[in-house]
């Protein structure tokens, strides 16, 4: 498993594919693939409802009504009322890699999107804390089987000249949700009564709404279809999505022959199969190290005190009044988003490397002047010290959204080959919610105790996070999904994969590779 520095950075050639592309066949003048980046749009979406509810829960304790009607909650309730959603997502993990590839991404998604209609009902006629922390609960448990399957299909479905920008957008349009929760509830502040609350609560469910009315029309993964023996349906799904009908287009029969060759490749001779696999092989066991640790970082970079409690934050230097709040974390959504959308255009040309230690380090230097300026503020009370806080958040936060939220799920989905793609994307979610309700529990409490000295532990730990970026990560950019994968098995069994080879053939080669791997 050792690698450093120039394994990690090994040149990339660009993709073999590149050639099979018709010029002419653009998203932007081409029917069918317009179409197709419609259905990706509404997958998409899943991530959205993630992002209105942390931005939602950030929204509902500045307001009045939220906090008096349950009672004012405080250190261990507050964190439980946050972690509850997460802790709901860790109960469905263990059945949501069995239901993405064992009904399919799209019955998958559905099924999610149920689940959470029923919770968003629950959610917004709770009549007391229990009643809330159980609907968050469910909500949690749907989302997961839904956000399993989505970005999978995502990256599975799309045109190859678009499969990283449409993937690194799924986790991008995170933001799209936290801006619509910020500024509902920035909205409903004036409301004087429960809807206040309420209406919030009932618009996080217009995602599963949207899903459940349309998703089963969605045409199923190629990858899942050739998996299960429905080699003519794939072969259909490739030509009519990416070469207007043609069966023997190039690009089409190159998909095709690289799709087959890696799924049996992976089903005869590497016994891709149980969770053991994950950790079966020194290609996994790499994969697995970059998996797990990114999903640990996207939540233990800081960026959790502020998405979950940015109003203690605030309050603690000198922004105490609700309005002000709302309406800083309103704008602070939509600079969030731009910033992740024009990362996710940029995957391709600037690597993916490039992106994550560029921007590992801006974000240590953006968060130790935050714990500067919140120190000068708690010492000596200096208000520009407290306001410079709020812009280094800013700062932070488009550092934060051009490394890590476009690229932590699209990087995950694109090195697992595909018969281990949903466990092992199920493993990488696991991490986050568990890093997240650990966060959320000790944020508060942390915070209260600690003060400005609670923001150097996060500072210690952003640079602890760019070394390891810098020593282990694997450059992919310009890959087609089975070469991106098989990088981490060796060359030659990429090249092989690449050209279409013999699972006899690649079955040799990947047996050397995985001795010297």
């Amino acid at each position: 498993m050792g690698a450093g520095p120039a394994a990690a950075t090994g040149a990339v050639q660009d993709t073999s594919f590149a050639h099979l592309l018709n010029p002419d066949r653009k998203w932007y003048n081409n029917k069918r693939i317009i179409i197709l980046n419609a259905w990706i749009v509404l997958l998409l979406i899943t991530s959205s409802t993630t992002g209105y509810d942390g931005s939602m829960m950030n929204g509902l304790q500045s307001l009045q009504q939220w906090q008096d009607d349950f009672n004012h909650p405080s250190k261990g309730r507050l964190g439980l009322l946050n972690a509850i959603q997460n802790i709901g997502a860790l109960a469905g993990y263990p059945f949501a890699p069995y239901l993405s590839d064992g009904i399919g991404r799209r019955k998958t998604v559905f099924l999610g999107a149920t689940i959470m209609l029923v919770a968003t009902a629950l959610q917004t006629a709770s009549q007391s804390v229990g009643m809330f922390i159980g609907a968050r609960f469910l909500i949690g448990f749907g989302l997961t089987f839904a956000a399993n399957a989505a970005p999978m299909l995502v990256t599975e479905l799309a045109y190859p000249e678009y499969r990283a920008p449409l993937t690194s957008l799924y986790n991008s349009l995170w933001y799209s949700g936290s801006i619509v929760a910020a500024w509902a509830t920035y909205g409903t502040f004036r409301i004087n009564n429960t809807w206040a609350w309420r209406l919030p609560s009932l618009l996080q469910g217009i995602p599963a709404a949207l899903q459940f009315s349309l998703v089963l029309f969605c045409p199923e993964s190629p990858r899942w279809l050739v998996s299960r023996g429905r080699d003519a349906e794939a072969l259909r799904t490739l030509a009519y999505y990416h070469a207007d009908g043609d069966e023997q287009d190039p690009l089409v029969q190159y998909e095709f022959r690289e799709i087959k060759t890696a799924i049996e490749f992976d089903r005869n001779v590497a016994a891709n199969i149980g969770w053991k696999s994950l950790i079966a092989t020194r290609g996994n066991l790499k994969r697995m190290r970059i998996i797990v640790a990114l999903a640990f970082f996207s939540q233990w970079s800081g960026n959790g005190l502020i998405s979950y409690y940015l109003n203690e934050v605030f309050t603690q230097i000198g922004i105490a009044g609700s309005v002000t709040q709302l309406l800083i974390n309103g704008v602070l959504q939509v600079w969030n988003l731009f910033w992740a959308v024009l990362a996710a255009f940029m995957v391709d040309r600037l690597g993916r490397r490039f992106l994550f230690l560029s921007f590992a380090a801006l974000m240590t230097l953006f968060y130790a002047a935050q714990a500067v300026c919140f120190a000068e503020y708690s010492k000596h009370g200096v208000a520009a010290a407290g306001h410079a806080v709020v812009g280094f958040v800013f700062l932070f936060f488009a550092a934060y959204d051009i490394a890590f939220t476009p690229l932590i799920v699209s990087y995950t989905v694109e090195i697992l080959p595909f018969s281990l793609r949903a466990k092992g994307f199920s493993v990488f979610s696991f991490v986050i919610s568990v890093a997240l309700v650990f966060n959320q529990y000790v944020n508060p409490i942390a915070l209260d105790a600690l003060g400005w000295k609670y923001y150097l532990v996060y500072v210690c730990w952003l640079a602890v996070e760019f070394v390891f970026l810098w020593l282990f990560l694997v450059e992919t950019k310009n890959r087609t999904l089975e070469e991106t994968a098989a990088i981490f098995d060796g060359e030659d069994v990429l090249q092989k994969i690449a050209h279409g080879g013999t699972v006899q053939e690649t079955a040799e080669i990947y047996e050397k590779a995985d001795g010297k791997a």
